[in-house]
């Protein structure tokens, strides 16, 4: 697993106005798809291409264009969302899946309740949408219900991720070279509640106002 903490001045101050408890949803909205586009163009670094020429008004120049299958972008439900325009801004050509997880705030474990993916996934790139990396179980359960759908490649984007949950999803895909998490911070560690400290707290409900 590769990790990618995107280090630049822009991605440090929008994470640090989205960190702030006075941010309002409609500024957190704004600055979280301006925050996940910048990610995006990270996290798209080594996406699949094609070899193309094609013609100026004066000559023929090499190019590339994407390749093919398109990628498929998956947030994770709901806060994966708030980051869905932000992404495909940068890929508008790519396909989007919608996957429905939550945690059980008791056991920390996550549960599946609804998907809305292919069901062959062979041979795609898939980028998945998960504003918090906490605990790790939600993200690692997203990634292995897509590589037993044959991914190609998964990449996850986050808007901050923890040591702890960093860990977990690494022994959960161990040696797995194909999985990649970008991320704007690694924060310092998970409290009691298994919440990110400091973080920026719940990323749905600051994005939609509601619990």
């Amino acid at each position: 697993m590769r990790t990618l903490v995107v280090d630049h001045p822009l991605v440090a101050h929008k994470l640090s106005v989205l960190r702030d408890a006075r941010t309002d949803s409609p500024t957190f909205r704004r600055l979280t798809d301006e925050l996940v586009t910048l990610l995006a163009y990270e996290a798209t670094r080594d996406i699949r291409t094609a070899a193309i020429t094609v013609r100026t008004p004066v000559a023929d120049a090499p190019g590339v264009r994407l390749g093919r299958p398109v990628p498929l972008v998956v947030p994770v439900l709901r806060a994966g969302l708030g980051m869905l325009d932000g992404m495909v801004r940068l890929l508008p050509t790519a396909e989007v899946g919608f996957l429905g997880m939550v945690r059980d705030e008791g056991t920390l474990l996550a549960t599946t309740y609804a998907t809305r993916l292919p069901e062959d996934l062979s041979d795609r790139e898939v980028f998945v949408l998960d504003p918090m990396l906490a605990t790790g179980g939600t993200l690692a359960a997203a990634v292995q219900l897509l590589f037993d759908r044959g991914a190609h490649r998964v990449t996850a984007l986050c808007l901050l991720a923890t040591p702890e949950g960093l860990r977990h999803l690494e022994q959960a895909h161990s040696g797995e070279d194909r999985l990649a998490v970008v991320t704007a911070a690694v924060d310092e560690r998970l409290n009691e509640h298994g919440y990110i400290v400091p973080g920026l707290g719940d990323a749905g409900d600051r994005l939609y106002g509601v619990s």
